[in-house]
C-alpha cells in the first residue's frame, strides 16, 4: 500500500502544481493517459476526489488543496536530503535551473558558463529566459538573475555584472521631423515600443531618476514584444523610441542606426546579480555555478 501511494502522490503533486495533466505527464515522461489512470486510482483508493476535472482546466478539491499543502514541503526535505546524500560524491554533480532575461543570460550568465561547465560533466544547468518576475521558490528554480533593486526581500544576492545603465534609443528615421524629448514626459508625445511582462499582465513602466527626481513613464506605441532584441529591432527599423540596457544599443549608436536621447534622465542603476532563498543549503553543484558567475570587478 505505502509503495504504491508514493508513486500516486508524487504523481497527484505534479498535476496539482502544473493545473494540467498534459504538462504533468511530460515532466514526470509518462503518457497522458497512464497519468489520469494513476490519479483516478490513488483517489478510489482514499475514497475522496482530489481533483476538479474540466474540459479546459484541472484544480485541486478542497482535499486535494489540504494534500498538497501537507505533502509538498515533506517531498521537498526528502528531495533535499537525496540530492544532500548524492553531495558526497568526488564530483560536483546535479541540475542547477536559472531563471533569467535573454540579455543578461547572453552577456554575463554564459560567456561565464562556457569556460567552466566542460570541466564538470555530471552538472547540467537549465536556464530559462523570463521576463515576469518569476517566483523561484512557487516556479522551484534553484536562482533567478535580476538587476540588484529588485530583487526581493529574504533573498541571498550575488553581484554578477557590473552597474548598468539604460538607454532611450530612436532610428534617425524616426526622428525626421519629430522633436527628441527633452524630459520623460515628452515621451508621451511619441511613439514607443513596449516589453511585455507576463507575471504582472502589463507593460514595463520606463523608470528615470535626475540628482533627486524619480519618473515612472508608462509609454505607448504600435509595437509590443516580450523580448528585448525583438523591441531593439523595431526601433531599427524606426518604429518607435526603444528603452534597453546601454550595453545592448550601444554598437548600434556608435553606428549612427540608433540616436540616443534622454541620457541625463539614465543614469547606471545596481547591475544584476544571482538570487537565492537565504533557506537553501547550497550544493557543491551550486556553488560552482555561483562562483563560476560572480562579478569580480
Amino acid at each position: 500500500m505505502l509503495r504504491e501511494n508514493v508513486t500516486d502522490l508524487l504523481f497527484f503533486l505534479a498535476v496539482a502544481r502544473e493545473r494540467s495533466f498534459t504538462r504533468a505527464a511530460a515532466q514526470l515522461g509518462v503518457s497522458q493517459s497512464a497519468l489520469s489512470h494513476t490519479v483516478r486510482q490513488l483517489e478510489e483508493r482514499m475514497g475522496v476526489r482530489l481533483l476538479t476535472r474540466t474540459t479546459r482546466s484541472v484544480s485541486p478539491t478542497p482535499a486535494g488543496e489540504r494534500l498538497l499543502r501537507s505533502l509538498t514541503p515533506r517531498f521537498q526535505e526528502i528531495e533535499a536530503e537525496l540530492f544532500a546524500v548524492t553531495e558526497l560524491r568526488e564530483r560536483p554533480a546535479g541540475t542547477i535551473r536559472i531563471t533569467s532575461v535573454d540579455y543578461a543570460v547572453d552577456t554575463y550568465i554564459w560567456p561565464k558558463l562556457a569556460g567552466v561547465l566542460k570541466d564538470y560533466p555530471d552538472i547540467h544547468v537549465e536556464i530559462i529566459n523570463d521576463y515576469g518576475l518569476t517566483d523561484i521558490v512557487a516556479e522551484r528554480f534553484d536562482a533567478g538573475v535580476r538587476l540588484g533593486q529588485t530583487v526581493a526581500n529574504g533573498m541571498i544576492a550575488v553581484r554578477i555584472a557590473p552597474d548598468q545603465a539604460f538607454a532611450v534609443v530612436g532610428s534617425p528615421s524616426y526622428f525626421e521631423g519629430r522633436n527628441r524629448p527633452i524630459i520623460p514626459q515628452d515621451l508621451t508625445a511619441h511613439k514607443c515600443i513596449n516589453l511585455r511582462l507576463p507575471t504582472h499582465g502589463g507593460n514595463y513602466v520606463w523608470e528615470f531618476e535626475k540628482g533627486s527626481d524619480e519618473l515612472r513613464v508608462r509609454v505607448d506605441g504600435q509595437m509590443t514584444f516580450n523580448g528585448i532584441r525583438q523591441v531593439l529591432a523595431a526601433a531599427v527599423d524606426g518604429y518607435g523610441l526603444a528603452y534597453a540596457p546601454y550595453d545592448l544599443v550601444q554598437p548600434d549608436i556608435e553606428s549612427g542606426r540608433l540616436i540616443r536621447v534622454l541620457e541625463d534622465w539614465c543614469p547606471p542603476w545596481t547591475g544584476y546579480h544571482l538570487y537565492y532563498p537565504s533557506r537553501r543549503q547550497p550544493s557543491s553543484a551550486f556553488a560552482v555555478v555561483l562562483e563560476a558567475l560572480r562579478y569580480r570587478g
